[in-house]
């Protein structure tokens, strides 16, 4: 009986041991798994983060957008630095302070979903949920340059610079300071004689910074130091490369629908987005312009008030609404803002 017992608790105790035995080899596998799934939590959630608050401005794929940059190179960058610039902001940028700690909206939590997803999630399965909830970014309408133009432009003395500056303006320059260089009521003409002389160091600091008081944004993020030179060439040589024939294809928006339900549509969307910062009918308020202005309606086309809505104005208080609104809302409130064109009054002043 006593050695029945005995054998009972040896094969007892060396079961427990080999339980356990077990149990460590098991434990870097449980432990790797643990941290895995961690891991694709913290990325789902900073991918629900990102798609809300984010894509807006750095884009479905995180290639950035505007002057915006790219998120999609970002992976080495440690933590720390990335959690202090999105818990922080960035002074002197658009990027604003998105931590609890620092007046924003985002829990320490999230911002490490985020860094998570920098770091090692999927940009393809970002664009997949951005396409799946509809706030994929519209494209900017650009000019596109035929490359019989760029061959000509090349042909010219530094002409490499001038085509890459002739590309650059067409993509990024056109909704604002027109097509060929004309100007428009956002901004002002560069096919001057003034900036024409005007130092090229002091034309460089203009795009790279902005200019303050203006819807100027400073281009230093979006553009590198060559294209910034090739878009100060293209300006202080416009009168040279029109010359050899040289004109930017004007891009026609396609017909809006003006109808009464497509102006319903705009109005409530309106009333929703634009009526805090813009006022009642679009009349302005102290924190942004009037848009129901015969001025503002008469001198911008519907082309650069898409590029406005869609992809915001750097430097003002006007955000990129392009991951929030779907092109057809988009429409919708540029054919409500038309509604106004017969009878808006002649405002030069924000009320």
């Amino acid at each position: 009986m006593n050695r029945n017992l005995a054998w009972i608790g040896f094969m007892a105790t060396g079961l427990l041991m080999l339980t356990l035995a077990m149990a460590v080899l098991r434990e870097p596998t449980l432990q790797a798994r643990a941290a895995d799934q961690q891991l694709q939590q913290a990325i789902s959630e900073g991918m629900a983060v990102y798609v809300e608050q984010c894509i807006i401005c750095h884009g479905a794929s995180g290639e950035g957008l505007v002057t915006y940059p790219a998120l999609n190179i970002a992976s080495s960058m440690d933590s720390e630095t990335l959690f202090k610039t999105i818990e922080r902001g960035r002074y002197g940028t658009q990027m604003a302070a998105y931590g609890v700690a620092e007046g924003g909206i985002l829990s320490d939590t999230q911002i490490n979903g985020l860094i998570a997803l920098i770091q090692q999630g999927s940009w393809q399965a970002v664009y997949a949920l951005a396409d799946a909830k509809g706030v994929i970014p519209p494209e900017m309408v650009v000019a596109e340059i035929p490359e019989a133009m760029i061959t000509t432009v090349s042909s010219l003395p530094g002409g490499e610079a001038l085509a890459t500056g002739l590309k650059l303006y067409a993509e990024n320059c056109t909704a604002c300071h027109g097509v060929n260089l004309e100007g428009s009521a956002l901004a002002p003409a560069l096919n001057t004689e003034t900036l024409r002389v005007t130092d090229s160091l002091e034309l460089v600091r203009r795009i790279e910074q902005g200019v303050p008081g203006t819807l100027m944004a400073g281009w230093d993020n979006a553009f590198t130091d060559i294209e910034v030179d090739a878009v100060v060439a293209l300006i202080q040589r416009w009168q040279e490369v029109q010359t050899a024939g040289i004109a930017i294809p004007v891009v026609e928006a396609k017909p809006l629908d003006m109808s009464p339900e497509a102006i319903t549509r705009g109005a409530r969307l309106f009333s929703i987005t634009c009526v805090s910062c813009h006022g009642q009918s679009g009349y302005g308020t102290q924190i942004a312009p009037a848009l129901n202005n015969a001025l503002f309606l008469d001198g911008v086309s519907d082309t650069q008030i898409h590029q406005i809505i869609a992809m915001g104005v750097n430097g003002t208080l006007m955000p990129a609404w392009g991951g929030r609104l779907s092109e057809a809302q988009i429409n919708d409130l540029i054919v409500y803002m038309r509604s106004w064109q017969g009878s808006a009054p002649v405002i030069t002043q924000p009320r």
